[in-house]
Parts: structure tokens; sequence; C-alpha cells
């Protein structure tokens, strides 16, 4: 009887997976909001989303918000704050998840959005008189704590009080102080000079 001996090709098919996209040299990465993490390289910070693909490349101007889970850029209501610096004076504005300016740095501080909302300081020059030996208008920089929405419109204004401003570096140092914020959708709370609050009722 002849023996027969059979011969088996076994084929191994070995699965290939492909490697996802790196991004290295990363100094601080930031929980996940509004779908997007920010990421700091050196003092740059860039956006990433779920799947670690950079959607908003690495940039300056984008505003640092303290948070107790650390100081980053976030996006709230798909937008996240900006900063141009203009004559040594800084302007505030928005970027959209995209990262294109959607509302042009204008304000003298702005917070980030809530509720479709956001408090900025909207500057505004009013005439207070005229020179008439120069024949120049006499003009004042001022500006007010307005509620804008994610188009910039302006909703209503906090507080009708017009504060005077003098725009120049070496006055103006720091962003001014915003004293009011949300408590609740048609609520706000103005901090006073005496560190007392007031709560008032917006208009809409």
């Amino acid at each position: 009887m002849k023996k027969v001996i059979g011969l088996f090709l076994v084929v191994v098919i070995i699965p290939f997976f492909g490697f996802s996209q790196s991004i290295d040299n990363i100094d601080y990465i930031s929980p996940f909001y509004n779908g997007l993490a920010a990421i700091k390289q050196n003092s740059e910070w860039a956006f990433i989303n779920e799947k670690g693909a950079i959607v908003i490349d690495f940039r300056d101007d984008l505003v640092i918000t303290e948070s107790p889970e650390g100081n980053f850029p976030v996006f709230k209501n798909d937008r996240c704050l900006i900063e141009a610096k203009q004559d040594g004076i800084s302007y505030f504005g928005y970027i959209n998840t995209y990262g294109n300016t959607v509302i042009e740095p204008q304000y003298l501080n702005a917070r980030n959005f809530d509720n479709g909302v956001a408090i900025v300081l909207e500057l505004f020059k009013e005439q207070v008189g005229r020179n008439k030996a120069l024949g120049k208008n006499v003009v004042y920089d001022k500006y007010l704590e307005a509620v804008i929405d994610t188009n910039g419109t302006i909703k209503t204004y906090v507080s009708p009080k017009r504060v005077n401003v003098i725009l120049d570096k070496d006055f103006l140092k720091a962003p001014p102080k915003i004293t009011s914020k949300f408590i609740s959708d048609s609520l706000y709370a103005i901090e006073g000079e005496n560190k007392k609050w007031e709560i008032i009722q917006a208009n809409q």
C-alpha cells in the first residue's frame, strides 16, 4: 500500500493596519470642548479633533481661558477668542471652528460665549464739543458692556454706564475689567466699585 503524503500550504493572512498621523513635541494637551482640544507647542496653540487631526494650525493669537482643568484656549458655541494688538492696545474678536475670523478684533475685552451670547466691552467715540480755534470736534473714547450673539450683533447693553478710556499703551497697560456676568438667560450681576453686586434684568 502506497503512502500518500499530503502537502498542505497554509496561507497566513496578516492584516495590515496603517499608522495614524503623529503629532510630537507637544507641551500641553487640553480636554475636549465643543469637539476640539487645544494643543501647545512652544508659545503657539492649535486645535485637534477627536480623531487626532489638526483642524486649526498653530497660531499665536488665541486667548487663554482659565479653568479648574487648566489654562488653554477653548471653543464655546463654536467660537474661540482671539487677540490682536494695534499700537500696543489689545483688541478681542472670535474665530469659528474652521479657524476663520467671524468677529473681527474690536472689543477692549471679551468673554467666551455661553448659551449663544457673550459679554464684551464695545468701544465707541462720543463727541462732547467742538474746538472752534482748531475747527475740530472734541471726541472722547468710551466703552460699554454689551451682550453680543455669535455673529457679533449687539443684543443688549448690560449697563448704561459709559466709561472713559485713553487708547494709549502707556495708560492702558491691560484690558479693562468686565464687571458683569451671566447668572441666568436674562439676569446679569454687575460688580460695583464697592465690591457689592447688583442683579439686573437685561432688555432683550
